[in-house]
């Protein structure tokens, strides 16, 4: 039997925090009006069994198996070209946002100065804006802006993800000891310098990680935004769907599995180089 004194004194806040969260889960799941009761009545299980048998055999037809190819090169494009445009503007954004090669925070003071503040702020607000939008409203305006096609894709993983990218990346940057970046710049060393030496050595399986994670959740992306007309898996999904071709829906299915374990395993790969 335990003592008073062998008690874990933090108990006591745990269960106050448990409490807490429930009391504050509780409006959110009566807003969102979640019912599982539905998933147990006897119509819903009969019609999502009837739905998931048409799922097999998967679909194998030789031209099926062409537009599958062709649908699952054109989302690998679609995810790597938009993290690409997405990187080029998140790493200056992140180098600009980031306080680890602030003048001002190398010196003894380490007081932030005001133009260093002055061209901070406004650069973490842009990547605000540019992260708050999802990329599937994006899509929509650029598939009414350039047409249907990748292209709608692209524009919209690349500016939803430069905020997420830049974002991380610049608290990367913050949470890495500052110390060697912080005597490079004393010692009169440029800014490029002191990241390249002092910072990006220490960070590097860490952003790259990041970074393959991103691909892979731009994959994903790109196959919801298929949805609304911007190509891919998404898109040829969505006509299977429509055609109540489960076979189909199975084989893009199993090739979206295989996408992403590809994608876990190059990030595996990549650490594992790096560590």
């Amino acid at each position: 039997m335990l003592t008073r004194d062998s008690r874990d004194p933090a108990t006591l806040p745990r269960l106050l925090l448990c409490l807490l969260a429930i009391a504050l889960l509780w409006p959110g799941i009566r807003f969102s009006e979640l019912d599982l009761s539905v998933l147990v009545a006897s119509g819903s299980q009969s019609e999502m069994g009837r739905f998931v048998a048409t799922f097999w055999p998967p679909a194998y037809g030789e031209e099926f198996l062409e537009l599958l190819w062709q649908a699952t090169l054109q989302t690998l494009a679609i995810a790597t070209a938009g993290m690409t445009l997405a990187l080029l503007l998140a790493v200056p954004a992140s180098l600009l946002a980031s306080r680890a090669l602030s003048l001002s925070a190398a010196s003894r003071a380490g007081r932030p100065s005001f133009l260093g503040r002055l061209l901070r702020w406004p650069v973490r607000g842009l990547l605000i804006f540019l992260r708050s939008v999802p990329e599937i409203v994006w899509a929509l305006l650029f598939v009414r802006a350039v047409g249907l096609g990748p292209t709608a894709g692209v524009l919209a993983i690349a500016i939803t993800y430069s905020g997420m990218l830049g974002k991380v990346y610049a608290e990367i940057f913050e949470s890495v000891d500052q110390r060697p970046a912080h005597a490079l710049l004393q010692a009169g060393s440029g800014r490029l310098s002191a990241f390249f030496y002092g910072v990006l050595p220490n960070v590097a399986a860490e952003l790259l990680s990041y970074t393959v994670y991103r691909w892979e959740c731009a994959i994903r992306a790109s196959v919801v935004m298929g949805f609304v007309g911007a190509g891919g898996l998404g898109q040829q999904m969505d006509l299977s769907l429509r055609m109540f071709a489960g076979g189909e829906v199975a084989s893009l299915l199993l090739t979206f599995l295989v996408l992403v374990l590809l994608a876990d395993q190059l990030s595996r790969l990549l650490r594992w180089r790096l560590g």
